[in-house]
């Protein structure tokens, strides 16, 4: 059995796998449904875009539910201070992910242009406002959130929903969404034939560099903007109390992991690279992997620079979460340990397996064929 600190950075490690895996396989629903409705011309070619997504898009959101799971069960404590701060922004998140299944099945319940048009535009809001709440959100983790502890550690937030949209966080946000944008629009050039690939081949191109300006410009920001490092009282296999520990916030602190290390500027690096990658290549199955790595490559740089960081605070910084000081207990982290690497590879075996079934471009001819005998999307 592993010893408790290493446990900790473990399930660390697995959150984000569960977060990169959510990016990468949901991430192309969110951004192709952000962006079908200008990529296609008729009603014809939007059939075709959603016929793309719809035999993934609900067997992906496993991982976000795996993601929440694994939040609620490692990491208590951040749960309820997360979820607590963020409540409006989450809601708002939902009611855009309840809102697809909704697009999805109703969209072709009647033939009238109007009724398709507001359900077009309904899937495009449902797709392009989670892309974008993930992103301010994670910018809010670099700000500091303002929440403190008690003597009995009850969580306290003290902010309010419209002071997450601080301009660092609007970046982070624009990263997001131009990310899965290009993401999706990658997805979509090697997905569906004809002039809809076409058109999303270009998108992916525009959005691949709006993704790697926004990339920099908030590293740049980052080297000036406060960031927090820990001077004493962590330790790796300590009690989870995230009030025994000393904080301090200087600039530029959230570069520190990689100057200490610098082999980690190979992850921002290669995100950099992958993003070049899928503006300049035109196979576009290859565009579409660079893409993925891009994906991954932008969510592990922003979990190196936070850690061992969690949910930074900005109301009282030494109350800030951590690895180390937020976790549940060793047998705890255990159980989940060996039930993760049991549930896991199966959940990978699944999204392999689906997305090889549905391999082959979605045609014309064939949307055309299902609507004439009253199906598809």
């Amino acid at each position: 059995m592993f010893d408790y600190g290493t446990l900790r950075e473990i399930w660390w490690l697995l959150l984000g796998i569960l977060l990169i895996g959510f990016a990468v396989t949901d991430g192309y629903d969110l951004g192709l449904g952000a962006i079908y409705r200008f990529i296609a011309r008729d009603d014809t070619e939007r059939r075709m875009a959603l016929e793309a997504i719809e035999p993934h898009w609900e067997g992906h959101q496993v991982w976000f539910i795996l993601g929440g799971g694994a939040v609620f069960a490692a990491w208590p404590m951040l749960y309820a201070a997360s979820f607590s701060g963020f409540y409006f922004a989450m809601l708002l998140v939902l009611l855009a992910l309840i809102l697809r299944p909704v697009g999805f099945n109703f969209r072709n319940k009647v033939q009238h242009p109007a009724w398709r048009n507001g359900w077009d535009w309904a899937l495009m809001v449902a797709g392009a406002v989670p892309s974008l709440v993930f992103g301010v959100a994670f910018g809010n983790l670099f700000l500091g959130v303002p929440f403190h502890f008690t003597d009995n550690l009850l969580p306290v937030y003290d902010g309010r929903f419209f002071g997450l949209f601080h301009p660092f966080a609007l970046v982070a946000g624009v990263v997001s969404l131009a990310m899965l944008v290009m993401h999706g629009a990658t997805f979509g050039a090697m997905k569906v034939e004809g002039p809809v690939g076409d058109r999303a081949h270009r998108v992916a191109r525009v959005a691949a560099v709006i993704t790697l300006a926004a990339f920099a410009a908030a590293g740049a920001w980052l080297a000036f903007l406060p960031g927090h490092a820990i001077v004493a009282g962590a330790m790796a296999d300590g009690p989870s109390n995230p009030l025994g520990k000393q904080v301090v916030v200087e600039a530029g602190a959230w570069l520190g992991n990689p100057r200490a290390h610098p082999v980690l500027w190979l992850v921002p690096g290669l995100a950099a690279l992958s993003m070049l990658a899928v503006a300049v290549v035109r196979q576009r199955v290859i565009a579409f992997v660079a893409s993925a790595v891009a994906v991954a490559t932008v969510i592990l740089t922003a979990g190196v620079a936070l850690f061992p960081f969690l949910l930074p605070s900005a109301t009282d910084p030494g109350h800030g979460l951590t690895v180390w000081d937020a976790s549940s207990s060793q047998r705890t982290l255990g159980i989940m340990l060996f039930a993760t690497a049991v549930f896991l590879p199966l959940v990978l075996a699944y999204s392999t397996w689906a997305f090889r079934i549905m391999r082959g471009k979605v045609t014309r001819a064939h949307v055309e064929e299902q609507a004439r005998n009253g199906g598809g999307y």
